[in-house]
């Protein structure tokens, strides 16, 4: 029985971790945006509170996504573990069926006389607790793998509503941006300028460039606030992983002065800080751009949105939606493949930042926050 005890004492302890209550409580996330979003459709500003709930539901999927991949990891951990103490924990549960099994006698008496009994009966006390708490361990084990399996068997149906109640709430915030009339403009665009310019440049920085060079007509005074306090800390417009940095070189061997970032499909792009809208609309081979100019002199430049909203001269708030990435959202199945893998797989879809001081483009991380380190 000893044997047994010093066993017990090297098993590894639990972790302090919680992978099921994550997936629940981004569970819970994705409920409450289902809510919110029968609320959003008669809400005064339903732009605002739309693009509020599109954000909701992208980051109860993340998180709900991050969860089922915690869940997974613990689940197979667990399981290993519990595998490779086979033996071990038949050993235990063999001691503990013998010491449960029959009447206990009316008189203990070891063969060595009282001072052996005595000290028999203290090592029977230190040892029953050990084997105690050890079982209590093990059951505990067991109940956590038991509940793990349990929330990825249901997790599809969670997935699926989530997927659901985003697409939903993109489709309406379609519809709040295309009936809105309350933004202020600083101009209105001619079109016959716009594609003679487009015509005449080949490249983005020589459109961008030509742009800040562009007269426009009907220039209203809208004071807009002043950015340059905020340099290095503005939020990237998406959510995202930076893949390229400014002037790292692609698989072709193309370098680009701006950053480029991997989203998930269909994730909703808004703009870092209020600004006009300078341009819209597609652009090259950069599919979908949105040019915005926060005040004279300064431009940030997002390019491959499969869809983009507002029209050119527009004074955007902060915050406000610009566009949406292209793609299609994975099927359920899908995604809980890459959370169990955890591939990082899902973010198919790629927006290029480029941001111009003048007519020059400048590292955009000298302006947005991100993973310096990733």
């Amino acid at each position: 029985m000893l044997a047994v005890v010093v066993v017990l004492a090297a098993a590894p302890g639990r972790t302090e971790t919680d992978p099921a209550g994550a997936a629940r409580a981004a569970a819970e996330q994705l409920e409450e945006a289902s809510v919110a979003l029968g609320k959003a459709k008669s809400s005064r500003d339903r732009v605002s509170s739309l693009t509020g709930v599109v954000h909701a539901f992208e980051a109860g999927l993340t998180a709900l996504r991050a969860g089922l991949r915690r869940a997974a990891i613990r689940e197979a951990q667990l399981s290993k573990q519990l595998k490779s103490q086979e033996v071990e924990i038949a050993r235990l549960l063999g001691v503990l069926q013998s010491m449960g099994q029959g009447h206990s006698p009316l008189m203990l008496i070891h063969p060595e006389g009282p001072v052996g009994t005595a000290r028999a009966g203290m090592i029977l006390a230190d040892v029953t607790p050990a084997l105690e708490s050890r079982a209590a361990a093990v059951r505990r084990d067991l109940e956590e793998v038991t509940i793990l399996r349990s929330l990825q068997e249901g997790a599809a149906e969670t997935v699926q509503d989530g997927l659901a109640g985003a697409q939903a709430a993109r489709t309406e915030l379609s519809k709040a941006i295309a009936d809105r009339t309350d933004l202020p403009r600083q101009y209105v665009e001619d079109p016959v300028q716009t594609a003679l310019l487009i015509a005449s440049t080949e490249t983005l920085e020589g459109f961008a460039s030509a742009l800040v060079d562009l007269q426009v007509e009907g220039m209203a005074e809208i004071d807009l606030p002043d950015i340059t306090a905020r340099k290095g800390d503005l939020a990237l417009p998406v959510e995202a992983r930076v893949l390229r940095r400014a002037g790292e070189a692609d698989a072709a061997g193309i370098k680009r002065p701006g950053l480029v970032l991997a989203t998930r499909p269909n994730a909703l792009v808004t703009a870092p800080t209020a600004a006009t809208i300078r341009y819209r609309g597609p652009l090259l081979d950069y599919g979908n751009v949105m040019i915005l100019e926060p005040q004279p002199g300064y431009m940030f430049v997002l390019a491959g949105m499969a869809q983009v909203y507002g029209s050119v001269g527009q004074v955007l708030p902060e915050g406000a939606p610009v566009g949406l990435m292209g793609g299609n959202d994975p099927e359920v199945g899908a995604i809980l493949s890459q959370s169990s893998e955890g591939t990082g797989q899902d973010r198919t879809e790629t927006l290029y930042i480029e941001v111009r001081e003048g007519k020059s483009p400048v590292d955009p991380e000298t302006w947005f926050k991100t993973n310096k380190d990733g």
